[in-house]
């Protein structure tokens, strides 16, 4: 640690720690993870770069308010499992935050050396001590039972942060989770090659060790409900983090036909069900040659790297807008380019067009135009009179956001809706059933892990402020 009369100075000509990525060409065949993370090196000379600010502004972009510039004076000193343990304290998630969260527009956003386009890879660092220093740090401090029960429904993100905070203060936790294994999107949606399955296990497991139980393959609103919940099983309070995952569509002929598929099927036989192995599980999917995506975020990026990954002969990324405005992550586009992806902007499907066997074989297109901006300050795109053109498409893949599931209803009837169907809470949670708060998607609508966390956190402390009285 370099140090000035016995004070710790930052090293500040350093150039940013360069991330170690694997080769694109090689990395677009498999699976692999994309970046292999810092070394212990690597991350002492990063956080030797660290100001330490006396007002930090990182913390401030935190979602989750990561007392950042403390895991970080931990790491120059060689104290790993110290800093995971001020990590822990914020959030019980450091290896998949550091791997998935927007941090350039988050903590790293807010550091005071991103004017100059050198912040801080705040992001790297946490990642390397949720892989590293698990086993150096202490487990989190769990306080005694206070015989207060809480069902979670759903493991994503917003689930998991709720249960954890819960969990360590002393309420018994169980976590309803329809599909087979836990994660939420965190397994379904996002690939193995930006955030490895195990990683997601370690955590869920890491849960477990707090004492949080899993109920899988409990559809709450179809085996069970808020009533049956509260009444006869006797828990005091819900938490409903269902996530919003019912796909938007083209609404264009031929969406329907075989080989066309929502980005939330698509990436969830790959990444749940190894449908990328298949014979060797049984989950078949189309592999297809020339491939096209519509959208711009993250979850396009997603579906296309994948498609390659399957063996694609061409991938392209049809967008509405231009590039410049893809709500995507710069690194995840970045990547996508690196590895082949075609990008093809300023374009909106009129119609999907079968083969003699009544597979999709193509797509039709026509070119847009940036008109005025509309309601979000964007400019509106409009379609170019006599532009439409052809590409070749044997399977096409569509995502262009999501909309609110229907199972709030389902679950607890008396829980308000807003008119776009996403739950009404105010700003700890709270719905209008006073048993039930809810968080994540369901309430904001699709955005990202850590602002789902973020919200599962305060809603805890809200039900325990409640709770408690």
């Amino acid at each position: 640690m370099p140090q000035v009369n016995g004070k710790y100075k930052p090293n500040m000509k350093a150039p940013r720690t360069p991330y170690v990525e694997e080769l694109p060409e090689e990395r677009a065949q498999d699976f692999r993870p994309v970046d292999r993370g810092y070394s212990m090196a690597d991350a002492v000379a990063e956080a030797n770069r660290c100001l330490d600010c006396k007002n930090p502004k990182c913390v401030q972009g935190c979602p989750v308010n990561i007392n950042i510039p403390g895991f970080i004076e931990k790491i120059r000193e060689g104290d790993f499992g110290g800093g995971l343990d001020i990590i822990r304290e914020a959030s019980l998630l450091p290896s998949v935050c550091g791997r998935v969260c927007p941090q350039e527009n988050q903590c790293e956003g807010n550091c005071v050396l991103n004017n100059k386009d050198r912040a801080i890879a705040i992001g790297q660092l946490e990642r390397f001590l949720g892989d590293n220093a698990t086993e150096l740090a202490h487990d989190p401090e769990i306080k005694p039972s206070n015989g207060k029960k809480v069902a979670v429904v759903g493991s994503g993100p917003s689930g998991i942060a709720c249960a954890g905070e819960l969990a360590r203060n002393g309420y018994e936790v169980t976590v309803f989770e329809a599909f087979f294994t836990g994660g939420g999107v965190l397994t379904y949606g996002i690939p193995e090659f930006r955030l490895p399955k195990a990683i997601v296990k370690r955590e869920i497991d890491g849960l477990e060790k707090l004492g949080v139980k899993f109920e899988y393959n409990s559809v709450v609103g179809r085996i069970t409900d808020a009533k049956e919940l509260f009444e006869e099983q006797g828990f005091d309070a819900m938490y409903l983090a269902v996530g919003a995952g019912l796909p938007k569509f083209l609404n264009v002929p031929g969406e329907n036909l075989p080989g066309v598929f929502c980005a939330n099927e698509y990436l969830t036989r790959v990444n749940l069900m190894k449908a990328e192995k298949f014979p060797v599980y049984d989950t078949p999917t189309k592999h297809g040659k020339n491939v096209v995506v519509f959208g711009g975020g993250n979850v396009a990026m997603d579906a296309a790297r994948t498609a390659l990954r399957l063996g694609a002969d061409t991938v392209t990324l049809a967008y509405r807008r231009t590039e410049e405005e893809m709500p995507a992550r710069k690194a995840e586009l970045h990547h996508a380019k690196q590895e082949g992806v075609k990008i093809l902007p300023l374009v909106s499907p009129l119609e999907f067009e079968a083969d003699e066997n009544g597979f999709v074989s193509k797509v039709k297109l026509e070119r847009m135009e940036l008109g005025e901006p509309d309601e979000s300050g964007r400019r509106r795109p409009h379609p170019v009179e006599g532009s439409e053109f052809e590409i070749p498409c044997d399977v096409a893949v569509t995502a262009i956001g999501t909309n609110a599931n229907p199972f709030p209803k389902l679950a607890a009837e008396e829980v308000a809706l807003n008119k776009w169907g996403y739950i009404e809470a105010d700003e700890n949670g709270r719905t209008s059933d006073p048993r039930i708060w809810a968080g994540g998607d369901i309430v904001t609508g699709a955005a990202t892990v850590i602002l789902a966390m973020g919200a599962g956190k305060k809603a805890a402390h809200s039900m325990m402020e409640v709770l408690e009285g």
